[in-house]
């Protein structure tokens, strides 16, 4: 259950499913999908050494958690004359001279809990900060999934994450596509990111019997390849309120209200 500044959520008749490796592996059950999700182990000594030998960057996070809390960057610059390991944690950065002394500095942070890591994806930016996509997919009515609507979250400038709730700014996709595909060609890739929503809502509903609405959170690299960072079944939809086309908040609270969450 959330609390926004719109009030009290109720879960409802709608099931919310905590566990971020539990829906990964629901995704990668879809062969069409795995092209889009990144590398995900779950957290040991051995797979952070071994993810950060082979992608330089990653994020770990903890396996159940919400708005980005405990989520950690991990860096190693092989070439370093100094430190060349560094992780970011909410707005402060360390560095270190050893894989040891890194590992050791972020089982403190985990405390023990269950982390993921997750390969590393550098995000497109508008203006400087990092960029990534929330699309809201939810059951009509008629209990067909739909892909709702799609808004841009730009990170906070000294943050790693891009939740609204942790200081990020919400801004619609075609502004933060502007940049980097024509007006032409941004219609067909919403319209692929819109289906690649609604396979992820069907691969959870294979495993989650019970789902009613997902909040499917896309990374784009700068190829545009989408990456499925991770999937929220409990989304937020008052950050739709911030669009300036209020059909798409009517219509998500419509949806909402039918299968009970609102």
């Amino acid at each position: 259950m959330q609390r926004t500044s719109k009030g009290k959520i109720n879960i409802g008749k709608a099931r919310y499913v905590q566990s971020k490796w539990g829906k990964t592996k629901a995704v990668e059950s879809t062969q069409a999908l795995r092209q889009y999700v990144p590398d995900t182990k779950r957290m040991t000594r051995e797979t952070l050494l071994q993810m950060l030998r082979e992608y330089r960057m990653v994020y770990i996070k903890p396996n159940v958690g919400m708005f980005g809390n405990g989520v950690i960057r991990v860096e190693w610059t092989e070439n370093a004359k100094k430190s060349p390991y560094s992780y970011q944690y909410g707005v402060r950065l360390r560095h270190f001279d050893t894989f040891e002394e890194i590992y050791a500095s972020i089982r403190k942070v985990t405390n023990k809990r269950y982390y993921l890591v997750q390969k590393g994806i550098d995000l497109l930016k508008y203006k400087g900060n990092r960029f990534d996509l929330r699309v809201m997919v939810q059951q009509t009515p008629q209990r067909r999934w739909e892909t709702t609507g799609i808004i841009g979250r730009v990170a906070h400038p000294d943050k790693i994450v891009t939740n609204f709730h942790s200081g990020g700014t919400l801004k619609p996709i075609e502004t933060l596509l502007a940049k980097y595909i024509s007006a032409n060609e941004r219609k067909s890739y919403i319209n692929k990111l819109r289906v690649i929503g609604l396979q992820v809502a069907k691969s959870m509903d294979n495993r989650y019997k019970g789902v009613k609405e997902i909040g499917v959170d896309v990374a784009l690299d700068k190829d545009l390849h989408p990456w499925i960072l991770e999937v929220n079944t409990s989304p937020d939809p008052f950050i739709f309120l911030r669009l300036k086309d209020k059909r798409v908040f009517t219509k998500i609270k419509r949806y909402a209200k039918a299968y009970g969450r609102l």
